[in-house]
């Protein structure tokens, strides 16, 4: 067992982005959640904060082992189902199932309307066995400010809540669960990061309190038995990590449900004036509404008229710190056509 403070392997692997084949993306329609998320295989990818324009993480996504034999990563070892709760709102649900149909993980992912913060619900089925012979670990990759490298990592707490925290240039995260963490670790990708070990070990064995100014991985293991594998995830970004670990436990101490109802609510404003095409889709206006969410999702909140590309970054696996020239920017192309969608 590692359980030394600081975490070996400085600054870890060369950091890179992931894939912009993008499923879904999201956010919430208020002024006061600046927080904006994308999905592909299965799993949460960027997250940018405090503008669309800035990527503070790269992914986000679950782990699976028996303890003995079995190592299993969501996104690549499951198949992806992928729903939308509400025509023309971006909430959206996961489905994962194992190829060995082992186990299922299903989520319902949005962020909060009031607070910084990303909510996903889950609930994780054993398809094979018991609860009891699995453990689950969520696994997050912190990008802040655009970069991989530089980023400092640490296990904590916020007023008795178990959590998770990184930061770099002025901007922070904490991530927190509905049930308590059972342990954490602190890593650097590639060396000393929870992969490394549960590939090889099958169970959490490293748990570093520390990974500095490096490319670092943040890990924990869900308390299954205490949750009966039902649970919430919360990624709460701040300009500092107090504030981050307030917005994640204030954020996870209102009922899931309640804060869904008023996601979706933010979603149905913007599309109640729009034309309705029942009498003339035979989707009934379905695709019409899905690219009037899209649109607005990838509109700006604190300047005006501001409309990024693509919250994505093309070729994501070969793109490091030195070449910051994704699609989440204002390219003068992309924003004149983007206004002759809205006007039409």
């Amino acid at each position: 067992m590692n359980s030394s403070p600081i975490a070996p392997g400085k600054p870890g692997i060369v950091p890179r982005w992931t894939s912009s084949a993008k499923i879904g993306v999201g956010t919430a329609m208020t002024g006061a959640s600046n927080i904006w998320f994308t999905i592909s295989h299965g799993i949460i990818n960027e997250v940018y904060f405090p503008r669309i324009d800035i990527a503070s993480i790269r992914d986000m996504g679950l782990l699976v082992t028996n303890g003995s034999d079995f190592f299993s990563e969501e996104k690549r070892h499951t198949r992806h189902d992928y729903n939308l709760i509400s025509d023309g709102v971006l909430a959206h649900h996961l489905t994962n199932t194992c190829l060995d149909e082992r186990y299922r993980i299903e989520k319902t992912v949005i962020t909060d309307p009031r607070r910084n913060v990303l909510l996903q619900e889950i609930q994780f089925t054993p398809l094979k066995g018991k609860l009891e012979d699995y453990h689950l670990y969520v696994l997050l990759a912190p990008h802040i400010g655009n970069a991989g490298y530089g980023n400092n990592g640490w296990a904590g707490d916020y007023k008795g809540i178990p959590m998770l925290f990184a930061e770099r240039a002025g901007i922070a995260l904490a991530c927190a669960c509905s049930v308590p963490f059972l342990g954490m670790n602190c890593g650097y990708a590639g060396v000393s990061d929870t992969w490394q070990d549960l590939s090889a070990n099958k169970r959490m064995t490293y748990f570093y309190s520390r990974a500095e100014d490096g490319n670092i991985a943040l890990a924990a293991e869900i308390d299954l038995r205490a949750c009966q594998g039902h649970f919430v995830l919360a990624l709460g970004f701040a300009q500092d990590a107090q504030e981050a670990g307030l917005q994640t436990r204030a954020a996870l101490s209102h009922d899931f449900a309640t804060t869904l109802k008023s996601y979706v609510s933010s979603w149905e404003k913007i599309q109640h004036p729009c034309c309705d095409l029942c009498a003339v889709d035979k989707e009934g206006g379905s695709l019409f509404r899905t690219s009037i969410a899209v649109l607005k999702c990838h509109q700006g909140k604190r300047i005006s008229g501001s409309n990024i590309a693509s919250l994505s970054i093309p070729w994501g696996f070969t793109k490091g710190d030195n070449d910051l020239g994704g699609y989440h920017l204002i390219w003068p192309r992309d924003q004149v056509e983007t206004a002759f969608a809205f006007f039409l």
